[in-house]
C-alpha cells in the first residue's frame, strides 16, 4: 500500500526524523491559509499524488509570495500529472502539500528495502541526491553504499555514521544524520514497510538534516495490526477495478492488453502472460484467484475482468491443487451466465476434480472452448481475438 508524501512526513516526524513544516491543502484557499501559517520566505507548492517524477512534469513549484502561492496551487490543483510513474494516462492531483522552503546546502539518498538476497533489512545511501536511484546504480554503481542490518541487534550507530562518511556527509552535520538514519529503520521496522525512500535527504545552511521528500511503501499482509497507516489508503489513487478485486481477497492488477486472464497462482499467473506475450497477444491483467476460491469470487472475477472495456477475450488456465476445478468450472458457468459473455472464452483445467470441472463446463451449454495445456489455450485465445 501507498500513501502521499505529507502522509508519510508525519509519519516519521512521529518517529523523530526530522521533516520541513508543512500543511496539506484540499483548494486554494486552503492552499494560500496554509502558507500563512507557515510564514516563510520561501513556499513550497507541491502535488500529492502516488507517483515519483513530480517535479519534472510540473508538479512542484517555488512561491516567493502568498500570490505566487495562490496562483500555483490554482495552476496544479485539478491537473493531470503524467510522470514516468504514472503511465501515458497520468494521475489527477487532488490535493497539495505546502511546505516551507529550506536552505538547501546538499542534497542525497537514503532508503530502506528488504534485499531478498540477504533475507535481510539493507540501507542504502548515495551522495548523489534529486536523482533517480535506478540512474545511479545504472551510471555510477559505485557511489551507492549499502549496509545489510542484522534483525536481532537493528540498525546499530557505527552502521549509520559508516554511511554518513561514505556519502560525505559534512562533519558538523553527521550526529544529526545517525540520528535520522536510525530514526528512519524504527519507522521501516515498526510500521512494517516495505520501502522507506528520502531522495533527497539535505542538509541545510544551518546546519539541520531534513528529509525533503518521503516515499514509504507498506506489506499490505500486514495492515491487519497497523490500523492507523491502513486508514491512510487514498482510493482516489487506485484503479478502481483493483479497489473492487481486493474486497474479495482477489490479486488483481490491471494492464494494457487486450486479453482477460484469471489464474490460480501467482507463478502461474506470470507463466500464463508470459505465455499469451510468445503467442503475440496481450495480456489485459494479472488476476489471481487464489487457492481458496468460492463460486462467488470467481464470478466477481469475471466482473472486475469484464469491466475493462479493452478485454477482447478471456484465458482462464487453473492448476487444482488446493483449488478444485469443479469449483473453478462452477463459477465460470455461473458468471458466464449472470454476466451474459458474448467474448471469446478460453479455459485449460489440470488438477484436483478437473474430470468433475470439465464435465460441468461440457454439460452447460455454453460457447467455451476447452484447452489441453496452458500453451494450447494461450495460441487458442490468441487466435480467437484476432
Amino acid at each position: 500500500m501507498n500513501i502521499h508524501e505529507y502522509q508519510g512526513k508525519q509519519i516519521m516526524s512521529d518517529f523523530g526524523v526530522p521533516v520541513p513544516k508543512g500543511f496539506v491543502a484540499y483548494s486554494v484557499d486552503e492552499a494560500v491559509e496554509a502558507a500563512k501559517k507557515l510564514d516563510s520566505s520561501v513556499t513550497v507548492v507541491k502535488a500529492q499524488i502516488h507517483a515519483g517524477g513530480r517535479g519534472k512534469a510540473g508538479g512542484v513549484k517555488i512561491a516567493k509570495n502568498l500570490d505566487e502561492v495562490r496562483t500555483y496551487a490554482d495552476e496544479i490543483l485539478g491537473k493531470t500529472l503524467v510522470t514516468h510513474q504514472t503511465g501515458p494516462e497520468g494521475k489527477e492531483v487532488k490535493r497539495l502539500l505546502i511546505e516551507e522552503g529550506c536552505d538547501i546546502k546538499s542534497e542525497y539518498y537514503v532508503g530502506l528495502v528488504l534485499d531478498r538476497a540477504t533475507s535481510k533489512v539493507t540501507m542504502m545511501a548515495s551522495e548523489e541526491g534529486g536523482t533517480e536511484i535506478e540512474e545511479v546504480a545504472e551510471k555510477t554503481p559505485e557511489k551507492i553504499f549499502k549496509e545489510v542490518i542484522d534483525p536481532v541487534t537493528g540498525m546499530t550507530p557505527y552502521q549509520a555514521r559508516r554511511l554518513a562518511f561514505n556519502i560525505n556527509i559534512p562533519k558538523e552535520a553527521v550526529g544529526k544524520a545517525v540520528k535520522f538514519m536510525l530514526g528512519l529503520y524504527d519507522v521501516f521496522v515498526q510500521k512494517d514497510c516495505s520501502i522507506a525512500e528520502i531522495n533527497p535527504l539535505v542538509t541545510t545552511g544551518d546546519g539541520n538534516v531534513l528529509a525533503l521528500d518521503s516515499k514509504l511503501n507498506f506489506d499490505d499482509n500486514a495492515l491487519y495490526r497497523q490500523k492507523d497507516i491502513a486508514d491512510l489508503r487514498d482510493f482516489d489513487e487506485e484503479d478502481p477495478k483493483e479497489v473492487e478485486a481486493s474486497n474479495f481477497d482477489l490479486s488483481y492488477i490491471a494492464l494494457d492488453g487486450n486479453i482477460g486472464c484469471m489464474v490460480n497462482g501467482a507463478g502461474l499467473a506470470m507463466a500464463t502472460m508470459d505465455t499469451i506475450k510468445h503467442y503475440s497477444g496481450d495480456p489485459a491483467n494479472f488476476l489471481d484467484v487464489g487457492g481458496g476460491a468460492t463460486t462467488e469470487k470467481v464470478t466477481e472475477a469475471f466482473k472486475i475482468i469484464l469491466s475493462d472495456d479493452n478485454v477482447k477475450g478471456i484465458f482462464v488456465n487453473i492448476f487444482g491443487g488446493i483449488m478444485k476445478c469443479d469449483i473453478i468450472a462452477e463459477g465460470v458457468v455461473e458468471a458466464t451466465k449472470q454476466i451474459g459473455l458474448t467474448l471469446p472464452l478460453v479455459v485449460r483445467l489440470e488438477g484436483t476434480n478437473v474430470e468433475a470441472g470439465k464435465k460441468i463446463l461440457d454439460e452447460s451449454g455454453l460457447n467455451i472452448t476447452s484447452a489441453d495445456s496452458m500453451a494450447n489455450g494461450a495460441q487458442k485465445i490468441v487466435e480467437l481475438v484476432k
